[in-house]
């Protein structure tokens, strides 16, 4: 029979059985050992990985370093030109120097403006350069108070203030003038320059005989000049245009056969006559061909006849 003290004696036994089938140092429940040693390689095989931000850091350094290397290159380069050529290689100009001409340029400017408006104002508003002389030139009838009076510019006046084109204006309104040019000559003379109308044929009104010039304007009403041919038009003027064909036959005529002509009739622009101071009579025609009409005719005065008929230049005539 067995007493109550041999218990503890079997349990004891017991457990140490159990702890001499663990290895030393492995706590209860632990992996066997084959089994860590298999799951220990996964740790080497993650360092020899590497991940995007690695790769990111690693190529970040590499350009950086490339960088760094090109820049000291191109130091380098630029230090031993300068040691050849003994000056600073593209040295940047200092932006003060740059800022100080643009400064200098603009008060330049400023100032040139300045007097240049200032002299403008002065010599507009001052009688410094003003009129005091009115040279008048291609006076052939008129007279030098006609063109003065007509003109009605101020004694000194300052030429900045004369509307040359007005004057002009005015001056034209002289029946004897065909045309005006006025000029400022610094720095006190006013320049006119007329261009007076030349009588080509006369015609009798009953308040006298009124001259025409070659454009058909009648500027004067006064006894004619020794040899002008008469007109002999039902209308005459600048839009009749019988008379302009008569003007145009006589200006087209060579000065020794012009000087012959007494009288020129245009009842039409295609019936005109030319009268002959010796009596003899030029049948014209119309207008056509009148350069070759007009050769034609000088030649056909040398022979005798009354009647002379270009009319057609293809077969001139003398009757």
């Amino acid at each position: 029979m067995t007493g109550p003290t041999d218990e503890p004696d079997v349990a004891d036994e017991f457990e140490g059985d159990v702890a001499d089938d663990e290895a030393p140092g492995e706590a209860p429940g632990d992996v066997p050992g084959d089994v860590v040693a298999r799951t220990d390689d996964g740790p080497d095989d993650a360092d020899d990985f590497e991940g995007p931000r690695r790769r990111a850091r690693r190529e970040r350094e590499e350009r950086r370093a490339a960088q760094e290397r090109a820049t000291a290159i191109e130091l380098a380069r630029r230090e031993a030109k300068r040691r050849v050529t003994g000056r600073a290689v593209d040295e940047p100009t200092p932006p003060t120097r740059g800022l100080i001409r643009g400064l200098k340029a603009l008060m330049w400017s400023a100032l040139i403006s300045v007097l240049v408006v200032g002299a403008g104002l002065l010599l507009y508003f001052t009688p410094i350069m003003s009129a005091r002389v009115m040279a008048i030139t291609g006076l052939v009838t008129l007279t030098q108070e006609e063109v003065e009076q007509a003109a009605a510019v101020p004694a000194d006046t300052p030429l900045l203030q004369i509307n040359t084109d007005a004057v002009a204006d005015r001056v034209a309104t002289i029946r004897r003038v065909a045309s005006a040019r006025v000029q400022r000559e610094y720095p006190s003379t006013l320049r006119i320059t007329i261009v007076e109308r030349v009588p080509v044929v006369v015609k009798d009104y009953p308040d006298g005989s009124h001259l025409f010039d070659r454009d058909g304007v009648d500027f004067a009403t006064e006894p004619p000049p020794p040899g002008l041919p008469y007109l002999d038009a039902d209308t005459p003027g600048p839009s009749d245009l019988p008379t302009l064909a008569a003007l145009q036959v006589l200006t087209a005529l060579r000065p020794e056969v012009a000087g012959q002509v007494s009288r020129i009739a245009a009842p039409s622009v295609a019936s005109i006559t030319l009268t002959l101071f010796d009596g003899r009579l030029v049948i014209w025609g119309t207008t056509d061909r009148t350069d070759e009409k007009a050769l034609k005719l000088g030649a056909l005065l040398t022979q005798p006849g009354t009647t002379y008929d270009v009319s057609s230049p293809d077969l001139p005539t003398v009757k």
